[in-house]
């Protein structure tokens, strides 16, 4: 028998907003945290703005000491954490040794590591090899992540990454999500972080052209999906945690229910690197795996939080699969793009669009996508333009797809 599993606690550090209240209310005001970068001199790229989590201070969570040994995305991860959990009501500090050894550990991410790799490599190639950190290897394994996660807060249950590229937290949201529902566990930390604002990232990117270069005196309005002059994405940061539970076992400790996770599909176009399959036939079949999954037909989900990365290919491909999934229902669906005001957080997207999908479920508001100023004619549903709106939706999606051809989606209920 499969039991149902649910989002009891949501924590965020986002470009746009450092915790969860300021994040939900810049994201329905249509707030944008894109901005120049200041993680380094960006002189000398096209694109120099990205979504940078700002004011962040990691020596809340670490001493000067550990952060020396540390990517920047454990401590996003650890504050985004420590968050969800006092959302879902759970304090560490009572908690039985069965209790931690209960309490797991399943994140996504593209990278992890990749500001503390480049700088071990800097030292290395500037020959100062006697300087290199003994945790390069270590802390330079997206694996680690988890650890550290698991370390910090004392869960001595599964700790694993998922690392899918874009897809990483929709997969370990999903996998989490499975592991519950049958039985194997009863609770779950899950989501996503990422920090990939460096100087590599950026030319790498570059190289493929995919970032937008005439927004640097504009940030704000660099990242613009479904608009037919949008440019590519914006590169972001951030971290987005939630606090999964079997329902029965959320219910007896009193917990509050934001949603329910009720279905999750996958697939891959096996069909290139980094563009993705033009028909949108296996992003469509992921959605349409989530929904059977889910026991939801096409005609009654309501919102959808789009990939939406505001390249050319990926927004026109992901309204085509949309439209392939939900056929006549297609027009009827509110389909946004957090992304327009975050930028693209890579492996942390899907934990990003489940947790604004459980919000707007637990709310009854739909958040906008910003910058619609010239819709592509390829790109013509309801994509919540510029303003958000007051809706009464019952079951969202969130979808996301990634380089590599990987296609995932996660289908939520509002909580009855």
């Amino acid at each position: 028998m499969q039991r149902r599993v649910v989002i009891t606690g949501l924590g965020a550090v986002s470009p746009n907003g450092i915790g969860l209240k300021n994040f939900w209310q810049n994201t329905c005001n249509g707030v944008s945290g894109i901005d120049r970068i200041t993680h380094f001199d960006p002189a000398g790229l096209a694109c120099q703005i990205a979504g940078e989590v700002t004011q962040f201070d990691p020596s809340q969570y670490f001493s000067a000491s550990d952060l020396k040994k540390l990517p920047r995305s454990v401590p996003l991860a650890v504050a985004a954490t420590q968050e969800a959990l006092a959302h879902a009501g759970l304090d560490l500090a009572h908690f039985s040794e069965e209790e931690f050894e209960s309490l797991g550990v399943l994140v996504g991410s593209g990278g992890s590591g990749f500001d503390f790799s480049e700088k071990q490599f800097e030292i290395y190639f500037s020959k100062q090899k006697h300087k290199i950190s003994p945790y390069a290897i270590s802390n330079s394994l997206v694996g680690m992540l988890s650890s550290e996660i698991s370390m910090y807060f004392g869960c001595n249950g599964r700790s694993h990454v998922m690392s899918n590229g874009c897809t990483s937290s929709t997969d370990a949201l999903g996998y989490a999500f499975n592991t519950i529902r049958y039985g194997q566990e009863d609770w779950f930390i899950s989501g996503g972080v990422e920090s990939c604002v460096t100087p590599a990232m950026m030319h790498g990117f570059e190289r493929m052209k995919v970032n937008p270069a005439n927004y640097n005196d504009v940030p704000t309005r660099g990242s613009r999906p479904f608009n037919i002059d949008r440019e590519g994405f914006v590169l972001a940061e951030g971290a987005w945690m939630l606090i999964l539970e079997e329902l029965e076992h959320a219910k007896a400790r009193g917990a509050d229910i934001i949603a329910e996770i009720a279905g999750y599909g996958t697939t891959c176009d096996a069909y290139h690197r980094v563009v993705i399959m033009p028909d949108g036939k296996q992003s469509s079949r992921a959605m349409s795996l989530a929904l059977n999954d889910a026991k939801v037909n096409e005609d009654e989900v309501d919102y959808i939080n789009f990939h939406g990365t505001s390249t050319l290919i990926n927004d026109r491909v992901e309204t085509l699969a949309v439209k392939r999934t939900f056929s006549n229902h297609a027009p009827n669906l509110a389909c946004s793009s957090t992304k327009s005001m975050v930028g693209h957080p890579q492996g942390a997207s899907g934990a990003l669009g489940v947790t604004v999908s459980a919000l707007t479920l637990k709310n009854g508001f739909m958040t906008p996508t910003i910058n619609m100023e010239n819709p592509d004619p390829e790109c013509d549903l309801d994509y919540v333009p510029n303003q958000g709106r007051e809706a009464d939706p019952k079951i969202a999606m969130s979808n996301c797809i990634s380089f590599g051809s990987k296609n995932s989606a996660l289908v939520l209920k509002k909580f009855d």
